[in-house]
């Protein structure tokens, strides 16, 4: 018996994904999310951070999810194959990954809680550069940040705009939470900080109407935030699956040999 029995697809809308889909169908059975005790997702790692994120928002607890990489990167998915997906699915070994939370408030007085994957990032809207005050655990730690923006990153998104933003790799597991500055101008040497990912970290956006900023939980944007939380969410967490010998972990700590 697989260890999977009941397994759910779900397809990027790209024309690689959707052949890859009809060829998938044709070889294994299929279930709705709804009876699925994991789910196969075809696509990148746009598409992968939907279905995660489609995960966080159901009513059910999170399915584990097996990604085949039919888009550009695939740095959360798997190669993509046809044959032996059974006992792929056997051996995959599995990643817990918990999502920061983001609670945006805007200079309306409207707020939006969002889950963030990979990160949360403030970014400046206009030429103006943003001023944000930064606390950490109720105390301010830099009472004004002047700057293109500032993000918080999780170890699994560790490796992606916020290494670009020349912020750490955090080894998956390690518990803790990158903070990275955007184009730092004021205090100019301040190269950002790792803070235990327990940690509950408030960006105050200072002058929010002269110099407005947005927030981004990884594909969700929330525009015009005069403040924004953030802490770990416990509460939802997911399960990756990963081919043994392409593991999540094991990726993550490459990243920082790749020139």
């Amino acid at each position: 018996m697989s260890r999977y029995e009941r397994r759910a697809l779900v397809v990027s809308p790209t024309a690689p994904a959707q052949a890859a889909a009809h060829e998938l169908r044709h070889n294994y059975d299929w279930v709705p999310i709804n009876q699925a005790d994991m789910i196969v997702a075809l696509g990148g790692d746009g598409f992968m951070l939907q279905a995660l994120h489609s995960q966080l928002e159901s009513a059910r607890d999170p399915l584990p999810v097996f990604g085949m990489n039919l888009g550009t990167i695939g740095f959360l998915m798997n190669e993509w194959r046809l044959e032996g997906l059974d006992g792929r699915l056997d051996r995959c070994k599995a990643f817990k990954v918990t999502p920061l939370r983001m609670v945006a408030e805007t200079i309306a007085g409207e707020r939006h809680s969002v889950p963030a994957i990979n990160e949360v990032s403030l970014l400046r809207e206009t030429r103006e550069t943003a001023k944000i005050e930064v606390t950490v655990n109720d105390r301010i730690v830099i009472p004004e940040l002047v700057c293109d923006g500032i993000l918080a990153a999780t170890p699994a998104g560790s490796t992606a705009y916020n290494f670009s933003a020349q912020g750490p790799i955090l080894p998956l597991g390690s518990a803790l939470t990158a903070l990275t500055p955007i184009s730092a101008f004021r205090p100019r040497r301040w190269r950002g900080a790792i803070l235990p990912d327990k940690a509950r970290i408030s960006l105050r956006v200072l002058e929010p109407a002269k110099r407005p900023v947005s927030a981004v939980a990884d594909q969700r944007e929330i525009r015009d935030v005069a403040r924004v939380d953030i802490a770990m969410d416990r509460s939802r967490e997911l399960t990756l699956l990963f081919d043994p010998e392409h593991a999540l972990d094991d990726r993550i700590t490459m990243e920082q040999f790749i020139a």
